[in-house]
């Protein structure tokens, strides 16, 4: 055993022969007036001293974290961090939640990490055990915080079961040909609707980027994905889903009737004074038809460089990239990684009166001041090498492409980067030599490729870590590489 795990056992078993008050004292996070005051309520309430402490403005939940966590030798959670799969609140019942101020956080194999108010009750601990049958790894957390979470996650439990209970159908309104023709104003229809504002409440609530609808043999399973990793939100009962595919095909206007082949649309939904856009994709399955909805909230992107988590290396070097006067820069990396919100980043760091700036998109996701966003439509033939070929008689100093998918979008692209406009675009690859090779590929001659770019970033998203585990520390070259 080394040395500094002898002084931190020192330190811990100091702070546990103390009480709060004196551990407060000492740490200078507390005046003896303060606790004097904070005791004299205490009596009166029965509430926690750090709880009185933090109402009062004294003390910082983070500082009343770590002196209680000191004290017991226990480590905290800050939940309000948490996206908390809803199979794993499942597992403790709302009433055990509510009454011992607990909430389950995850599990890892057989054991089940509870975020509690009090860790050090034996009680709960044991009976946890032995209703769930799993280990039980106590954190701390505060009982506030516990609170809010439980209105959180209940609630959309509660709001599943309330719709499950309040739809009352028939067999009639179960077949097939009266799903197409449900109205809006109906009892079947007022009630579908209800289940599909659930399940676009609760992703948008939840900050998901997708949303998975899939048929079983049983049931209807609701899936989320948070932070780029798919969690089950609910499952419904199956006679649900095709009433809620048909509600969700006339939100994005497709063809209600039309379950053989897959489907594209898009549709607007308004939480509050928030709007969001959503892309719908059906697709026809063994089992029924599957559906994904992309979220696309604009108050989630980052529109600030500095923020978007680069090395200051990669962000000095795309800074001077982003500020040349003419070239093609590209961005690669697979679908979901954040290429869109660093192009949005890059346009609003060099957005200034100066410039004229054009963007062909599909979709637009977010609307900039003083740029000209062009939103694209093959139906009424506005593609992007159409559009781009109509943007560059438009005199733009920068250019904005979505993707470049095509030989025709790509040459356009780069002749317009060799003749005096910056162009920045997308390419759906792995890493940053694989550009070339898939330009290459497209047909572009590689005169044309070697001329025109600037630079390629290939990027992926990292999960970030949470704000009261996480610890400063000094990685590798090689580490930060391997990012």
């Amino acid at each position: 055993m080394n040395l500094r795990k002898i002084k931190a056992m020192q330190i811990t078993k100091n702070y546990r022969n103390k009480n709060l008050g004196e551990i407060l004292l000492e740490k200078g996070l507390a005046s003896q007036t303060d606790l004097e005051k904070a005791i004299q309520i205490q009596k009166k309430t029965g509430k926690r001293l750090g709880e009185i402490l933090v109402d009062k403005g004294v003390l910082k939940e983070k500082d009343l974290l770590e002196t209680l966590s000191l004290k017991l030798n226990i480590p905290t959670a800050r939940i309000d961090s948490f996206a908390i799969d809803p199979a794993i609140v499942e597992i403790i019942s709302q009433e055990i939640a509510r009454k011992h101020k607990i909430i389950p956080l995850f599990k890892v194999g057989d054991t089940l990490t509870v975020a509690m108010a009090d860790p050090l009750d034996v009680y709960v601990v044991d009976y946890l055990r032995h209703k769930t049958g799993l280990k039980i790894q106590a954190v701390l957390a505060l009982a506030t915080d516990i609170q809010k979470a439980i209105e959180k996650y209940y609630r959309v439990l509660d709001s599943v079961n309330k719709v499950i209970h309040d739809i009352q159908l028939d067999d009639a309104f179960v077949d097939e040909a009266s799903i197409e023709t449900f109205e809006d104003d109906s009892k079947e229809g007022s009630s579908i609707i209800k289940v599909v504002n659930l399940i676009l409440t609760q992703a948008i609530r939840d900050h998901g980027s997708d949303i998975h609808i899939e048929p079983d043999e049983k049931i209807m399973r609701i899936r989320y994905r948070i932070d780029g990793i798919l969690h089950e939100a609910f499952a419904l009962p199956r006679k649900f889903h095709p009433m809620v595919v048909s509600r969700i095909k006339i939100m994005a206007n497709l063809d209600v009737s039309e379950k053989r082949i897959p489907q594209d649309g898009r549709f607007q939904y308004r939480l509050g004074t928030n709007v969001v856009d959503l892309r719908v994709s059906i697709l026809p399955t063994v089992k029924g038809e599957k559906v994904v909805m992309r979220i696309l909230d604009k108050t989630g992107f980052i529109l600030d460089l500095s923020k978007m988590g680069f090395s200051p290396a990669v962000d000095s070097n795309w800074n001077h990239l982003i500020h040349r006067p003419q070239g093609l820069i590209l961005i690669t990396g697979p679908t979901g990684s954040g290429k869109t919100t660093t192009l949005y980043a890059s346009l609003n760091e060099i957005n200034t009166p100066d410039k004229n700036i054009i963007t062909i998109e599909n979709p637009v996701e977010y609307n900039f001041p003083m740029i000209n966003q062009v939103q694209v439509n093959t139906r009424a033939g506005l593609t992007f090498s159409a559009g781009l070929r109509s943007i560059l008689r438009q005199d733009p100093d920068i250019v904005m492409i979505g993707e470049i998918r095509d030989l025709e979008s790509a040459e356009i692209a780069m002749r317009a980067a060799l003749t005096g406009h910056l162009v920045l675009s997308t390419l759906h690859t792995n890493d940053a030599p694989s550009a070339v090779t898939r330009l290459v590929d497209m047909g572009v001659e590689p005169f044309l490729v070697a001329t025109s770019i600037l630079g390629v970033l290939a990027q992926r998203l990292v999960r970030r870590v949470c704000r009261s585990c996480k610890k400063e520390m000094k990685v590798s070259a090689d580490e930060l590489q391997s990012l």
